[in-house]
């Protein structure tokens, strides 16, 4: 066993995520009840001593009504100019109800480049561990308002998972309109909650059909959520809202998810679930095998295929002879070297362009493999 909710419970610091679902009404709009519990929730935390970030869903949801729209918008300007102004009212309902518990918010809005990029990563964990040492409650969310496609986190219960990362943070608190892990669909006969994941990377379940109408995530975000954290050494706890102050004082509620035995390094972390590709290696049948059964580096005799424009240092996508995404890496070499490399055994490569060459295009220790998994 690798951790227990007494883990959760013990937690002096601590990211608590909610959805757009358990924040807003079925058709849109602020639920100024949900809104004001969460608050009550968090507040009794910080009068027992625990430090809490909250990462909030909801921006959207809150301001797609008041802006006239009859339904959340699809298109990315629609989507902007409702988180522009759902985010104001969403802030001002957390700021007055948290100023009736005696505690003070800070808005922190955040895209992707703010923790892949070394200076913006030092700034965010910075500014976050600021507010927490001046007794403040960090209210985090994506900055819907300016992100595109190409630079969005996708979904909140993901960006929770790097937040907690970031930090430092001892538990992940996911809070959704689900009440737990189902082994199926709740809908479908025979499914049944699972109280307890040890080995998240070992789990099967399905996971189709997605979160609710204002919302974006489903159960397959919040797993995804879950293994970011767990491979940090963040035990998770996935419930229902309702149920969040029974989930952070370790009753048995919801799913708790054990984190991993061994800790995967922040800077494969970051490669796995926040940098952005700059291009994509593609390899033989024989790299895959040498990569995924042998842990072995990926040297340049193995590449078919080279797209993209990069650097060395920059992180691509490695690809099977199918299509199939194997997993990423860091490059050691730019696109145009990797062309001039491919296919070439080491011994050529060294003869040819000198010892260095014959080092490998990426490095085992640079590389985070996509597991096999049905999910």
């Amino acid at each position: 066993m690798t951790g227990t909710r007494a883990d959760v419970a013990r937690a002096g610091r601590v990211v608590v995520k909610v959805g757009s679902s358990s924040l807003t009404l079925p058709g849109g709009g602020i639920d100024v009840s949900k809104v004001d519990a969460l608050v009550g929730v968090i507040a009794e935390q910080r009068a027992a001593g625990r430090e809490v970030v909250l990462v909030s869903s909801g921006a959207i949801a809150t301001g797609f009504p008041a802006l006239g729209m009859a339904h959340r918008p699809r298109d990315l300007a629609g989507k902007q100019a409702a988180a522009s102004v759902g985010q104001g009212i969403l802030l001002a309902r957390y700021t007055g109800g948290f100023a009736r518990h005696g505690l003070r918010v800070g808005q922190v809005l955040l895209t992707v480049d703010d923790l892949v990029r070394p200076r913006s990563y030092r700034n965010a964990w910075s500014t976050l561990g600021k507010l927490l040492k001046l007794g403040v409650v960090p209210i985090v969310n994506e900055n819907d308002a300016v992100a595109t496609g190409e630079i969005r986190f996708g979904d909140n219960d993901r960006l929770a998972a790097l937040v907690a990362e970031l930090i430092r943070a001892e538990a992940l608190v996911l809070l959704s309109d689900v009440d737990c892990l189902y082994t199926a669909p709740p809908s479908m006969p025979g499914a049944r909650r699972i109280e307890q994941v040890d080995d998240i990377d070992s789990l099967e379940v399905e996971t189709r059909g997605s979160g609710s109408g204002v919302g974006t995530g489903g159960m397959a975000t919040k797993l995804e959520a879950a293994r970011i954290a767990v491979a940090a050494g963040i035990p998770v706890v996935l419930a229902q809202a309702p149920d969040g102050p029974a989930a952070l004082t370790g009753e048995d509620v919801g799913t708790f998810f054990a984190p991993s035995r061994a800790h995967r390094p922040r800077r494969l972390l970051w490669l796995a679930h926040a940098a952005a590709p700059q291009g994509e290696i593609h390899i033989d049948a024989g790299a895959v095998t040498a990569l995924r059964e042998r842990k072995a580096s990926l040297l340049a005799v193995g590449v078919t295929q080279v797209h993209g424009d990069f650097q060395a240092g920059d992180p691509v996508v490695l690809v099977g002879p199918d299509g199939e995404t194997i997993g990423r890496g860091i490059t050691s070499y730019s696109d145009t070297d990797v062309r001039t490399m491919r296919g070439r055994s080491s011994s050529w490569l060294a003869a040819e362009m000198g010892p260095a060459a014959s080092r490998e295009v990426v490095h085992r220790d640079a590389m985070v493999l996509v597991r096999r998994r049905r999910v």
